[in-house]
């Protein structure tokens, strides 16, 4: 953040003021000029003596755009970092957002035009603010002309902070919708991590619940995309997007029943299912850039987690083969393919032609799958029981048995 360090006796706003209108007038003649610039100066100084914050930020942005045109990059920082500060003259919050909004639209008026350094500027005025609304509203601000700007590389290392700036904002469910489509939308822009930005889209498809039917409904074209980064991202094994109301809403859609269809396979069926549905729906499939093969590839590391999920920790080579419809030669291949993705851990054993399972990633993560590891937990925790009570009875019989060689020696 810029800051002001005043060289001469003259405010700092009245500089601005003063320097902003001589822009204005230069071509006028000082015959014209000199009256109007004392005129806008007096009018400044008026300002700062009533109080009028607000009256004053206007009459500052007036020649804004021209500022912009004319003056240097570090100039222009500099007059706008002591426009930015008059918001710290205001205390209530509502004037706070007003004046906020007054110089972001000045900031944000010309997205194509030095987007890096108005970006900036935005930022400086955040970092003054310490209303949580002015704040949330000047980052949303930014975030929006980041993406006209095509400038989102400057944004996305702010993704890292969110949780502590939703903390921090207490903001309503609208406003969190608008925040995570956003920052999807941001990372989409700059080709970031699919992984990030499906997370973000989730998020905001998370925010939706099955009362608000007439929200929910807007939603459909993010679920859609939702469903189909999901499908394409050829390292996103598992998801919630079943759970999600937003997402259950395309079941009985006219428009998007077959890709929730689609998003079924994927979740709870195996390599067969989606092989079925692809022969009956290929246009459908092309018309989302969804690649064939790449679809056979996800689905039989998929339909090999499903096996390790349901065959009591043992699959045959045999099953691999007919379920992931492979030769014999690359079941082992398609293993170790699914042990590098972190999908399974596992032993092969060669001799008996099975894969021995000891762990495997759920595709979902529901009811039943909860109920399973309760169960798993109880089970474990009966056996750290038992494991205690064993080395206590040792133990007691332990002390017993010395204390009657203490006896026997005296």
């Amino acid at each position: 953040m810029t800051t002001i360090v005043p060289t001469s006796e003259e405010d700092p706003t009245l500089f601005v003021v003063r320097f902003a209108s001589e822009l204005a007038w230069a071509d006028a003649g000082p015959e014209v000029a000199e009256p109007q610039v004392t005129r806008l100066c007096m009018e400044a100084q008026e300002s700062i003596v009533m109080g009028k914050w607000l009256d004053l930020a206007s009459l500052m942005l007036t020649s804004a755009d021209l500022v912009f045109s004319k003056v240097s990059d570090k100039e222009l920082e500099c007059i706008f970092t002591i426009i930015c500060n008059l918001v710290t003259k205001l205390e209530n919050p509502e004037d706070t957002l007003e004046m906020t909004k007054l110089i972001s639209a000045k900031i944000t008026q010309q997205p194509n035009d030095k987007p890096a350094l108005r970006l900036k500027i935005l930022f400086n005025l955040y970092n003054v603010l310490e209303n949580s609304d002015s704040r949330f509203f000047v980052y949303m601000q930014a975030l929006n002309f980041a993406l006209n700007g095509k400038v989102t590389e400057h944004v996305i290392p702010s993704f890292k902070k969110i949780d502590s700036f939703l903390k921090e904002w207490n903001i309503g469910v609208k406003d969190q919708r608008n925040l995570f489509l956003t920052i999807a939308n941001v990372l989409k822009e700059n080709k970031s991590s699919g992984k990030d930005s499906f997370k973000f889209l989730t998020k905001y498809l998370a925010t939706f619940s099955g009362e608000d039917s007439h929200a929910m409904s807007e939603a459909k074209e993010e679920a859609v995309q939702a469903v189909i980064e999901f499908v394409k991202a050829p390292d996103t094994f598992q998801c919630d997007l079943l759970d999600m109301p937003a997402v259950g809403q395309l079941e009985k859609d006219a428009k998007y029943a077959l890709v929730y269809q689609l998003l079924k396979i994927f979740l709870t069926q195996r390599l067969d299912a989606y092989l079925e549905f692809q022969a009956a729906n290929s246009t459908l499939m092309k018309g989302y850039g969804l690649v064939h093969e790449d679809c056979i590839t996800k689905m039989r590391l998929m339909s090999l987690v499903d096996l390790g999920s349901h065959e009591s920790g043992q699959i045959p080579y045999a099953l691999i083969k007919d379920t992931l419809r492979i030769n014999d030669d690359e079941v082992e291949l398609w293993v170790v393919k699914a042990i590098t993705a972190k999908l399974i851990d596992c032993k092969m054993d060669q001799m008996n032609q099975v894969v021995i399972v000891s762990r495997c990633t759920e595709r979902i993560f529901g009811q039943s799958q909860w109920q399973s590891l309760r169960a798993k937990l109880a089970t474990w925790k009966s056996n750290v029981a038992n494991v205690i009570s064993t080395i206590q009875a040792n133990k007691i019989t332990e002390d017993g048995s010395q204390a009657m060689q203490g006896l026997m020696i005296r």
